[in-house]
């Protein structure tokens, strides 16, 4: 039967190999292993640990091998990883087990030559704890940063020329904290404050979301399955940013509304939930899957307004779909959710070049969705300005039929209006 460290472990092997998103790797690695609920949160706080703090870890262990970790065996730098980790974080958990049990751990995958040189490796670790060794911030800044927000160089220097150091240092600090859980209020069923009340009833901690209606932000409220009002559909999960677009999408009773990349439809709710759940909201994704994802929560809901179905974003367009509004969530690098699925930020920085092409043809193809006089949206999940503004600006340019729209901040919230007042740019800070 496998343990806690082991689940870890393969889970950790699968995201850096297969670059699968973290949340749905750990989830199918603890369902297949069916752990208890302890060795379940163990395993989940060491894979997401590990992932987020991986740069850091890394420094660490190049600092007492005299191998180049990129020729290390990948499954025992994994377990070091995992290690030290728990040596410099899990303060529950005696040195010595942290030890033991790795080199347990690299015998049982098979990698039994190293157990040797992976004890080696942490008793060097352990020596030195009280004076670990770090870069020099005045001679090495960058590097500095990079260990001490455990983010790669060149990430932190791209966001330093697009952003400047002030604001890349907020984006950085919140990468060391858990980012909050906000949800949407169905008030179909339901009003806003009448849920919270009864969340807080049941041990929930929940408290109105500022800036934007309908929204509560709910502290440690553990699986959201299990918490009250979601198997009766009373809300559904959604960040407050994407909760944003759609306040901005300003949705009206009756209208049609597309959603040309929607999966896993939390946008579409939402506006669905705008619009009282009268008109239609067309949600559309490339694959199968997916769009049953969109209409079992739809179900969940209880929303007859929303229509999901397979299209791909850069197929012809039916003529006679004509929409008052079309919003193209485009696919994106995601740099903006690094807090949420934390592997994001090892990706390759040549995996941006190509994308901003590609939603600049998905933007041109759903415009064609758009009926005359209404509103086409334009959003992403990523901090990269050639995926944003760049993209909006590009279809401007390039389309003189549309002008940019005014866009209409809620009450409360601070007016972060760019070029014009069309534009916004969203920071997790």
């Amino acid at each position: 039967m496998k343990q806690a460290r082991e689940v870890a472990l393969e889970a950790l092997l699968q995201v850096e190999e297969s670059e699968g998103y973290s949340n749905i790797v750990i989830d199918k690695a603890l369902k297949s292993a069916a752990l208890d609920h302890r060795d379940a949160a163990l395993a989940t706080t060491l894979f997401y640990g590990v992932l987020e703090k991986r740069v850091w870890l890394d420094y660490v262990l190049s600092r007492f091998s005299k191998i180049p970790l990129e020729k290390i065996n990948r499954t025992v730098l994994e377990v070091l990883r995992i290690a030290v980790y728990q040596i410099f974080f899990l303060e529950k958990i005696p040195d010595s087990a942290a030890v033991n049990e790795a080199v347990n751990l690299v015998k049982k995958r098979g990698c039994g030559k190293a157990s040797g040189f992976t004890n080696g490796m942490l008793r060097s670790v352990l020596r030195a704890r009280v004076n670990l060794p770090e870069p020099d911030r005045e001679k090495e800044p960058l590097l500095w940063k990079s260990v001490q927000y455990s983010c790669p160089e060149w990430l932190i220097s791209f966001w330093e020329h697009s952003y400047g150091i002030v604001c890349t240092e907020g984006i950085l600090e919140s990468l060391r904290k858990k980012p909050p859980i906000y949800v949407k209020v169905n008030t179909l069923l339901i009003k806003t404050e009448e849920l919270r009340d009864r969340l807080q009833i049941t041990g929930v901690s929940a408290e109105l979301a500022v800036g934007v209606p309908e929204a509560l932000c709910l502290e440690n409220p553990g699986p959201l399955q299990q918490v009250y009002g979601f198997e009766e559909g009373l809300f559904h999960v959604q960040d407050l940013s994407s909760q944003l677009c759609c306040f901005l999408i300003a949705p009206q009773p009756g209208e049609t509304v597309v959603d040309t990349c929607a999966a896993p439809g939390g946008k579409s709710f939402t506006i669905a939930e705008w619009m009282h759940d009268t008109g239609v909201v067309y949600s559309y994704d490339k694959y199968k899957g997916k769009v049953g994802l969109i209409r079992s929560g739809a179900e969940r809901l209880r929303l007859k307004s929303v229509q999901a179905g397979v299209r791909d974003a850069l197929a012809g367009t039916d003529q006679t779909l004509q929409a008052d509004a079309v919003l193209c969530d485009a696919p994106c690098s995601g740099l903006g959710i690094i807090r949420r699925k934390p592997e994001i930020r090892y990706k390759k920085p040549e995996s941006l070049d190509s994308l901003p092409d590609l939603q600049y043809r998905i933007l041109d193809s759903s415009s064609a969705l758009c009926k005359p006089g209404g509103r086409l949206f334009y959003s992403t999940c990523t901090l990269n300005p050639a995926e944003n503004g760049g993209v909006a600006d590009r279809f401007l340019a390039n389309h003189p039929e549309f002008e940019p729209l005014e866009l209409r901040m809620p009450d409360g919230m601070p007016d972060i209006r760019e070029h014009g007042g069309n534009q916004i740019t969203l920071f997790p800070h």
